[in-house]
């Protein structure tokens, strides 16, 4: 079985978040997200989220596109992920491109394009009304 894991906040689940799932579901039979936790957003993220994690696993999950949701409490929890759940595939959004390289010892690394037009960070935006343009 290869088994593929994505990290991420997943916030405000969009179309974008979908996408990325989707396609990292083909890299793989089983795939596995690491869903950012409250604290460690609020911590080290730096970021307040709208939806709190135990609606956001939920919403993960009711996709039908993840097989596992895990908490993510750290940024060095992933080669740990990596080696005690087997996975043969790390992907995620090609704005961390070149940041996860050093994981290639431990299995493929796999950069997604990000889907055009769409992200959590300009929906917050649109939500409080501030100007995305600039």
């Amino acid at each position: 079985m290869k088994k593929v894991i994505t990290y991420g906040t997943f916030d405000l689940l969009h179309h974008g978040h979908i996408e990325l799932l989707r396609r990292a579901r083909a890299l793989g039979d089983h795939l596995t997200v690491a869903l950012s936790t409250d604290e460690f957003n609020r911590s080290e993220k730096h970021k307040i989220c709208a939806v709190p994690y135990e609606q956001r696993k939920k919403q993960l999950e009711e996709t039908g596109l993840v097989d596992d949701v895990i908490p993510e409490s750290s940024w060095e929890q992933k080669e740990l992920d990596i080696a005690s759940l087997g996975i043969n595939v790390f992907v995620i959004g090609d704005d961390w491109s070149g940041k996860f390289d050093f994981l290639r010892g431990m299995c493929e690394v796999v950069y997604l394009p990000r889907t055009p037009g769409i992200s959590s960070t300009e929906l917050k935006k649109k939500l409080k009304g501030e100007d995305t343009d600039k």
